[in-house]
């Protein structure tokens, strides 16, 4: 629980073992390329070609006029807010270091790189459907956490399906096609807190990653820190109000033969403001086997990757890490 950084009211010095060497340290963006910003409430057609045409070129884009009410969005950020403003002693019960937890709050990273450590904390919760039936063990504090975790994930769910059927037709799948056992699993809450940091310069917040999951949507507040890799640089993703920032995982790219692609992010600090984000992510269930879409192979376009269960995907990510090359290579024929 010491370690947790939100526990600590300032850090005038940055602690030796957030400090990257130099070369992995983050160098400037000079990247003036913005996310595409879609709007949802559009004629379909539209919107089917604008969502497959980001996905294709840049793997990122936001998303408005969703669906998701402005008063679920705005009370989710606030209570993820206030909950990292609790006492350290109200947030020490739900701390834990086991990874094989599904609900739990943790510091620093997922993805090891050696001693460093990255610059954020993380309150993770697993949503199952309904809510109601997963919620049990989340933290009782803040009064409204759970009712609010729960009004939030339901359509903010609804909206990543939406997304995923609007793929579908404009690649040539059934329009329920990721529907069932490929989006079948908890959908995972992560609430990333980063706060200011002495140095930013030095450190990371989230290191360069590509998502396990099929379709992630990110809360990322009114604060910047999201970079997005384009084209050997990073692209710095502006705050836009109400909006999701969604994009691909890994499983997503294999289950569409690398017509659409994960692409790397990582999360920057700042020295002067804390920053909150939310991230939503669509998972499938454990056993469930995830290669190529039949559709979407045949003579002149063979399988680019391996069928895997969800269960042996994370098991190989875990050990070979978040980067792309690396995930790309284990799953790749």
């Amino acid at each position: 629980m010491e370690n947790l950084l939100s526990s600590t009211p300032s850090h005038s010095t940055l602690p030796e073992h957030f400090v990257f060497p130099a070369d992995q340290r983050p160098p400037a963006s000079t990247r003036t390329v913005s996310l595409p910003v879609i709007d949802l409430s559009r004629g379909r057609d539209e919107v089917r070609r604008a969502v497959l045409d980001a996905g294709k070129e840049l793997g990122f884009f936001q998303v408005v006029n969703h669906g998701v009410s402005a008063e679920a969005i705005r009370d989710m950020e606030a209570v993820c807010e206030e909950f990292f403003r609790l006492p350290a002693a109200d947030k020490a019960p739900f701390y834990s270091e086991d990874t094989g937890k599904s609900n739990r709050l943790f510091s620093s990273t997922t993805y090891e790189i050696g001693g460093e450590k990255y610059w954020r904390d993380c309150l993770r919760l697993a949503c199952g459907s309904p809510v109601g039936d997963t919620k049990n063990d989340w933290p009782d504090k803040p009064q409204k956490l759970r009712e609010v975790v729960e009004k939030f994930v339901e359509p903010t769910r609804g909206v990543g399906m939406e997304l995923l059927r609007l793929l579908c037709e404009g690649m040539g799948l059934r329009p329920d096609y990721f529907e069932g056992d490929l989006t079948g699993g908890h959908v995972i809450i992560n609430v990333n807190h980063y706060p200011p940091c002495p140095a930013p310069g030095l450190t990371l917040g989230l290191p360069p990653h590509c998502d396990r999951n099929l379709i992630t949507l990110l809360l990322q507040g009114a604060v910047q820190g999201l970079q997005v890799s384009y084209k050997g640089d990073w692209i710095n993703v502006e705050p836009v109000p109400n909006a999701f920032v969604v994009n691909f995982g890994h499983l997503l790219e294999i289950a569409t033969n690398g017509i659409l692609k994960s692409i790397e992010h990582r999360a920057m600090t700042n020295a002067a403001v804390a920053r909150t984000s939310v991230a939503t992510f669509i998972m499938p269930g454990a056993d469930c086997l995830i290669g190529p879409a039949e559709e979407l192979v045949g003579e002149g376009n063979p399988p680019r990757y391996r069928s895997v269960t969800f269960d042996e995907f994370m098991r190989v990510y875990k050990i070979v890490g978040a980067r792309r090359e690396n995930v790309e290579k284990a799953f790749k024929l």
